[in-house]
């Protein structure tokens, strides 16, 4: 049984650096199948939805090392195979393969995504807009079978920002005949690195960013050398790891640009911040003001990945606050585990109501998806006592080392 064991209560101390963005990092392998050459990536987290991602590239015949942080990928003999279904079915973010694989080889076939329990998360925006630009799909009873022997361009219109829809797309458009124009696309940080990734290669794109994305497609994408930036979720979750456990705390490599939102909602929970380059240092003397009412939304909005981890602090802060989940209905898992360390917490429909309490205390608990376990991990943090957080493989999913970042940071933790 793999579980965190967490001694909480002391106010924190210590500086982390964040680590590469994992959102950013699996559509940027993905589209690594796309160039007949080598990819070299550099601050590509070593987190283990990562290495399924490698996998999955290793079952359509790329060769893939690691040095560090360093990630080597040579896609110069690819082949039409079928993703690992252990990986593939573990891993939402495998979807965005089919844009890739049709770009490359003019057919796909990918086992049904996976990934955590958050709720729907349908593909059906993305098989749409493959279609679209010409790609016939199946949906079989062990995955999506889709050809497209000649992508042309097309003007497409999103129905929701869905981020790894427009992924999708722009993977697909930059080997398409033609102009491809994406509407209502999703503007996340991480659509512009792709966009600045693929651009590296040899791609046409302009409009990253903005709700309307232009692609004119091009004959071959060749390799390139590229860093990965920081993880902007990561960096949300220290912050409001600080803001829950109190004291002062030093980040570096931050994407502070990304990350408005976040600082805003930390601002009005009292929480003193001061950047420098990139760096930022919180302290956080005392329990924080609650009284907030955010609702999540695509980006530039508060991020929904993070709803989890400020439910956590907000459980702390000193008055009654609510949340409201706008992206997925199932994103609440978190709050019946915490209510089990003392916290108040009332579920109504997309809403939270979470009432601050004085103190948590440490208690058994369970990880249910990546956020929420981060999330878990804050609390016990700001606990009184000792926290077990069992199923610890969920939050490595987009953590590169939680327990090394958490001691440093003064926080008494193991795995057990």
């Amino acid at each position: 049984m793999d579980y965190l064991e967490i001694e909480g209560g002391s106010p924190l101390c210590g500086e982390v650096r964040i680590q590469g963005s994992k959102n950013a990092a699996l559509p940027i392998l993905s589209a690594a199948l796309q160039s007949p050459g080598v990819t070299v990536l550099e601050n590509c987290p070593a987190i283990t939805d990562a290495a399924s991602m490698l996998e999955i590239l290793e079952g359509y015949g790329c060769k893939t090392r690691r040095e560090g942080n360093r990630l080597i990928i040579d896609a110069g003999e690819v082949h039409p195979g079928r993703a690992p279904k252990d990986c593939a079915g573990v891993m939402r973010s495998s979807i965005m393969l089919l844009g890739s694989l049709l770009g490359r080889m003019g057919e796909a076939f990918l086992p049904y995504p996976g990934g955590c329990v958050i709720g729907k998360r349908p593909i059906d925006l993305h098989l749409e807009a493959l279609r679209q630009m010409g790609a016939r799909l199946w949906e079989e009873p062990e995955g999506v079978r889709a050809v497209c022997r000649r992508a042309k361009g097309a003007q497409i219109r999103l129905p929701f920002p869905s981020v790894g829809a427009t992924e999708n797309v722009i993977l697909l458009a930059v080997r398409a005949e033609g102009v491809t124009v994406l509407q209502n696309a999703a503007r996340e940080p991480e659509i512009e690195e792709l966009c600045r990734f693929l651009t590296g290669m040899g791609a046409r794109i302009e409009g990253a960013g903005t709700g309307t994305i232009r692609i004119r497609g091009v004959r071959e994408l060749h390799e390139t050398e590229y860093r990965i930036m920081p993880d902007r979720i990561v960096a949300g979750t220290y912050m409001l790891l600080a803001a829950a456990a109190g004291g002062k705390v030093v980040l570096t490599e931050v994407p502070l640009g990304q990350l408005t939102a976040v600082r805003q909602v930390l601002k009005a929970m009292g929480a003193r911040q001061e950047s420098r380059g990139d760096s930022l240092f919180l302290w956080c003397p005392g329990r924080c003001r609650g009284g907030v009412r955010i609702r999540t939304a695509p980006y530039p909005g508060f991020p929904t990945d993070l709803q989890s981890p400020l439910m956590a602090a907000l459980c702390l802060a000193d008055g009654e606050s609510v949340i409201d989940e706008q992206i997925f209905e199932a994103r609440f898992k978190a709050a019946k585990e915490l209510c089990r360390m003392g916290a108040d917490i009332r579920i109504r429909g997309s809403k939270a109501f979470i009432k601050g309490t004085e103190r948590l205390t440490g208690a058994r608990v369970e990880a249910e998806e990546l956020r929420g376990g981060a999330a878990l991990c804050i609390a016990a943090a700001a606990a009184e006592g000792t926290s077990r957080i069992l199923q610890y493989h969920y939050i490595a999913r987009g953590y590169e080392n939680i327990i090394r970042d958490l001691k440093a940071l003064g926080v008494m933790v193991q795995c057990r």
